[in-house]
């Protein structure tokens, strides 16, 4: 399973790298908090196996970066759509971890907006 630590989810969402973000939590969870431009199907519609209009909307042509509070049920959900033959990455720590990157004042996000600096010229530094 392909995995991506919340650091370079964000350098690729700066870099507008054309990525889909699938939050799999439970609607309440995704509507309190949740990644900027991500969309929201809940992980029952896909661990039920039905092909849900949802489900089908999403392309498989784009990479799917999953995701849920800790990974665990992003995972499953991942198993399901890779067997349907979906490009899918998962977060590395789900909603917990990304949180966790966005509050380290060397985030690549912080450092943008503090320097002026592009999401490129920050990558080649680190």
């Amino acid at each position: 399973m392909k995995m991506i630590t919340p650091a370079e989810l964000e350098m690729r969402m700066l870099e507008n790298n054309d990525v889909i973000i699938l939050d799999v939590r439970a609607e309440e969870k995704y509507l309190n908090e949740h990644i900027a431009g991500s969309i929201n199907i809940e992980k029952t519609h896909i661990l039920s196996g039905n092909e849900s209009e949802a489900i089908q909307s999403l392309p498989k042509n784009k990479e799917l970066i999953i995701t849920c509070t800790t990974g665990n049920s992003a995972r499953k959900c991942a198993e399901i759509l890779t067997s349907k033959e979906y490009n899918v990455t998962l977060l590395e720590g789900g909603m917990t971890a990304w949180k966790a990157n966005k509050n380290k004042s060397g985030s690549a996000l912080n450092i943008a907006v503090q320097t002026g600096r592009s999401p490129t010229e920050i990558k080649e530094t680190r």
